[in-house]
């Protein structure tokens, strides 16, 4: 059975080593930072060395590979390189894969000209204030401000900030402050009845309100409140200066139920602010309730919700997206797009503006050109969810192997809900002994090869299949460091191997960064291997 391979690996000597050290740390200042406008991101020109590509047949018809056998995207599986398939110029279409130490997002307006824009008067404006101090010292992180702006983009509302602030008094009241400014702010946390809650009152010293006691509110705080008590088999009264607290709001502020004992809360001053629960989950079941409030429906009836284009590339790098962007003519009026790359994924988000629309239209077509060998969805669907919808089209069952990234393919897989009727199961075999005894590894693939190898991600795919009788799997093998790692076998060498009915697929990369990277990296692009293996024409997907 022919197996498609691309192998990529860098060779690097010392000096080679600094000179890319140097041209990476270049690259993440200019890539990662936003440029003036009519500043262009450029490919850096030189100090990587090009990674070798090679397609073989494994088990004999081995050749030697041309440039037009690239499956392109494969061609950049975590390619630091200038390799181009025949019908792009190599030295415009080869950019080199964002490689950021420790994951980063690198979410970006792309600057690539002067731009006029529609104004945006009319479209009312939305300031998040997030409130918490382990939010401050990255003890967590926050996914109420992303939540909240999507949704005010959802809902028509202009997101201008999104701002984390301590627990410090003077720090939160000089960000609500700020935050008023907006047609409408929402607060999230400090609601709770301990000293450091401090939210609803300094959300009154900045709206110049009287703090007064809401006695309806009072009672249903208390009701909670005493049956807690007699849970924890505590006196009430302990918890009654609590209840008066939480019970007290601003003049004019109307509760929108509890979470637990803390009331979401609404007031309309010039604006609207909604403050709500810290905890995302009791946040976004008082944001539903905020949405009908009457202060807020009024505000609504002036927004007017964007239009939206969204393409999701693999293995073409951001410089390349931002390149092809700028030779479409940027962005024009009435448009605004975001590019954020991750794991070898650079997805573009097009916003539409009234009086947009054909722009938009113009430059996604234009993108699809020049990347259409690069674009995988057209929608926000991840990548698992692909893979899932093409396995239950064809009526296949799907299982992983794994072993650097110890399951995380099988997370993403089943993070989707009903992927039980086509997912089957995961095989963890980190240990030798184990992928001898789980997947029928042979002893003398693994005292040959190694078990990181292209030989045992092949052993292991095929284990899988036999052992959990599916129609499809896929393996992941590498080394995930930051130990183990030899001079044959660095530290970010991956191979992976898929196969199903049609078929087998193989690829490796060698990138060094930290284990987490490493092991997000090998997870997404083991599921773009199958999603490649099942597409119908898969010379033409990446």
């Amino acid at each position: 059975m022919e197996v498609r391979r691309l192998a990529q690996r860098a060779h690097r000597e010392p000096r080679q080593l600094e000179a890319a050290r140097d041209e990476e740390a270049s690259r993440r200042a200019g890539l990662g930072a936003s440029r003036p406008e009519g500043r262009r991101r450029r490919v850096p020109p030189r100090g990587v060395p090009e990674l070798r590509e090679r397609q073989a047949a494994l088990g004999g018809n081995a050749r030697a590979g041309q440039a037009g056998d690239l499956a392109v995207g494969e061609a950049h599986v975590g390619a630091r390189r200038r390799s181009a398939p025949p019908h792009g110029d190599p030295e415009r279409a080869a950019a080199r894969l964002p490689d950021r130490p420790g994951g980063d997002r690198d979410c970006s307006r792309l600057q690539a000209r002067p731009r006029r824009r529609l104004t945006r008067a009319g479209r009312p404006r939305a300031a998040f204030v997030v409130t918490g101090s382990e939010l401050v010292r990255g003890e967590r992180t926050d996914r109420n401000g992303p939540f909240l702006a999507r949704e005010a983009l959802r809902l028509g509302l202009e997101p201008a900030r999104i701002v984390v602030v301590g627990d410090r008094p003077e720090e939160l009241e000089e960000a609500l402050r700020d935050g008023l400014r907006a047609d409408l702010c929402v607060v999230s946390g400090g609601l709770g009845p301990t000293h450091d809650d401090r939210t609803i009152e300094l959300l009154a010293r900045a709206t110049g309100r009287e703090l007064v006691l809401d006695e309806a509110l009072e009672r249903e705080i208390g009701e909670v409140s005493r049956a807690i008590a007699e849970r924890l088999h505590r006196p009430y009264a302990d918890f009654q200066p609590g209840v008066r607290k939480q019970a007290t709001l601003p003049a004019g502020a109307t509760s929108l139920g509890l979470a637990g004992t803390a009331p979401g809360v609404v007031l309309e001053v010039d604006g609207v602010v909604v403050a709500l629960p810290g905890p995302p989950r009791e946040l976004q079941r008082l944001w539903a309730r905020a949405l009908e409030a009457e202060p807020l429906r009024r505000l609504l009836e002036r927004a007017r919700p964007p239009g939206r284009r969204v393409l999701r590339f693999y293995g073409a790098s951001e410089s390349a997206v931002a390149l092809a962007f700028d030779e479409a003519g940027g962005e024009g009026e009435g448009v605004d797009a975001t590019v954020c790359a991750r794991d070898f994924e650079v997805h573009v988000d097009l916003v539409v503006d009234e009086g947009g629309e054909g722009r938009a239209q113009a430059l996604a077509a234009a993108l699809r050109g020049r990347l259409a060998p690069h674009l995988f969805a057209e929608d926000e669907r991840p990548v698992e969810e692909l893979v899932l919808a093409l396995c239950r089209a064809r009526g296949l069952s799907l299982a992983t192997a794994e072993s650097c990234t110890g399951g995380l393919v099988a997370a993403r897989l089943t993070s989707v809900p009903g992927s039980s009727d086509v997912f089957r199961g995961a095989i963890v075999s980190y240990a030798d002994e184990v992928k001898e005894r789980e997947l029928g590894v042979p002893a003398e693939i693994l005292a040959r090869h190694g078990a990181v190898s292209a030989e045992t991600a092949q052993a292991m795919t095929r284990g899988a299949r036999e052992r959990l009788g599916v129609d499809v799997a896929v393996s992941v093998t590498g080394v995930a460091g930051p130990a183990g790692g030899t001079p044959d076998k660095p530290v970010g060498l991956v191979y992976l191997h898929a196969a199903g009915p049609d078929g087998e697929l193989a690829a490796d990369f060698n990138l060094p960064a930290d284990r987490e990277t490493i092991r997000r990296r090998a997870t997404v692009s083991a599921l773009h291997l199958v999603r490649r293996l099942l597409a119908q024409d898969r010379h033409e997907r990446v």
